[in-house]
């Protein structure tokens, strides 16, 4: 079949690309024992912690609206962010950033305790400017990390994409991490985890970046 000149000249390209960042932390097992131990401790002694998850974090437990500073009062949590901070300057560049000196700082740090049925809905990260979850535990059963398509606002009549697209191309993107590793995204990404299956907690640790 001969291919006109019009079409031979022509391509499809891509534009206003968003990006995650996927890695995994270096001794993980042992790390990830001390979490499991001290997030079941910090549930024990969080009074108002527990308050606020009976009714925002159903069957579950977050320090989000009581200890969300982590990172400043446990040893292990500050070795997380130690573990973390090549790996967000190396998303930064990849973002291509100017930062005209300034830097990124981890501003919070919570644990989270997902009990049966205990779901998180769609939200984004106000004010902050990368925002991850790094992984704990995740039982049989455990649900995947969804991201949603920054343009769903705004596709109107757009037919939907095809069941056989490639999962990048998808209105949503669903990741199922393993222990120990992590995922950094740009805060205004909207996000949710759909709810545990599993028996035992999934546990994760979340955090935000500020400039």
């Amino acid at each position: 079949m001969k291919v006109s000149g019009d079409m031979a000249s022509s391509r499809v390209e891509m534009v206003f690309p968003s990006y995650i960042y996927r890695g995994r932390i270096a001794g993980a097992p042992g790390l990830n024992r001390a979490f499991t131990k001290e997030i079941s401790q910090l549930e024990e002694m969080d009074h108002y912690g527990r308050e606020w998850s009976r009714t925002h974090y159903v069957n579950g437990y977050s320090s989000y609206s009581s200890l969300s500073n982590l990172h400043l009062t446990s040893p292990h949590f500050g070795d997380l962010k130690e573990r973390l901070e090549p790996h967000v300057a190396r998303f930064i560049k990849a973002l291509k950033w100017d930062m005209k000196g300034r830097k990124l700082r981890m501003t919070t740090c919570w644990a989270n305790s997902m009990g049966q049925g205990t779901h998180h809905t769609l939200h984004l990260h106000p004010m902050s400017v990368i925002s991850g979850v790094y992984y704990v535990n995740l039982p049989a059963g455990s649900p995947p990390f969804k991201i949603e398509d920054p343009r769903m606002g705004f596709l109107m009549a757009a037919p939907p994409r095809k069941t056989s697209a490639p999962a990048n191309q998808q209105n949503y993107l669903h990741i199922q991490p393993k222990a120990g590793e992590f995922i950094l995204f740009e805060s205004w990404m909207r996000h949710e985890v759909p709810p545990h299956r599993g028996k035992l907690p999934r546990l994760s640790i979340s955090f935000n970046y500020e400039v």
